[in-house]
């Protein structure tokens, strides 16, 4: 029987706004204060909690009220 795959959320802007500001996934995850792995799933796509989110919003220079410009919800 084959396994599963996690849940994907909807896509998101991540990616792509860390290569607009031309930094590395482990320049992201240092200033979110997460691991790169984490920053891979999200940037594939996969789930993650509320607050790993705002730390990524912050990380990318932005306010919370732009969240919809980082997360397609």
């Amino acid at each position: 029987m084959k396994r599963a795959k996690k849940m994907r959320q909807r896509t998101n802007n991540v990616r792509r706004l860390r290569e607009a500001m031309m930094i590395s996934k482990a320049e992201l995850a240092r200033r979110a204060e997460v691991s790169i792995p984490t920053i891979d799933r999200v940037e594939k796509g996969y789930a993650c909690r509320m607050d790993t989110k705002r730390k990524i919003i912050i990380a990318l220079g932005m306010s919370l009220d732009e969240r919809d410009k980082v997360f397609l919800e």
